[in-house]
């Protein structure tokens, strides 16, 4: 898989892993954007994968192609942001999350990115590859 980027934009759908009290925790999200090597998602400050990452940063998102099989996995650490603009293209780019919040105001909308630090990717042509970002 040459660009990561545009493999996660063509397939936003996935899962995310956190650390929960030692242990691991996952959960489905849907990436907003990809600005260079940072992966743009949001969240509710009122949920607990919200308290995982403040409490350990480092996560990983993963998604696939269900029609050619291939994967592709980021991780890094993840940021929160207090970006207004950020926060209001989140929501006009994506209905649904506008729905949830209504406004970029909203004191529970959070948005953060992950700065990848690695990428793992499979496909059964290619094999398996980890490229270090950082």
């Amino acid at each position: 898989m040459k660009n990561y980027q545009a493999f996660l934009t063509e397939n936003p759908n996935g899962t995310m892993a956190t650390v929960n009290k030692g242990g691991v925790a996952t959960r489905i999200f849907q990436i907003l954007w990809v600005d260079v090597d940072k992966v743009y998602f949001c969240t509710s400050n009122k949920k607990p994968v919200y308290s995982q990452i403040k409490e350990n940063p480092n996560v990983s998102f993963s998604t696939w192609n269900p029609t050619t099989f291939e994967s592709c996995a980021v991780n890094g650490k993840a940021v929160f942001v207090d970006d207004l603009a950020g926060k209001t293209r989140a929501l006009d780019e994506n209905p649904p999350i506008k729905g949830i919040y209504g406004e970029p105001t909203n004191p529970a909308f959070e948005l953060m990115y992950i700065d990848v630090a690695e990428v793992e990717t499979f496909s059964f042509t290619e094999g398996a590859n980890s490229i270090n970002v950082k």
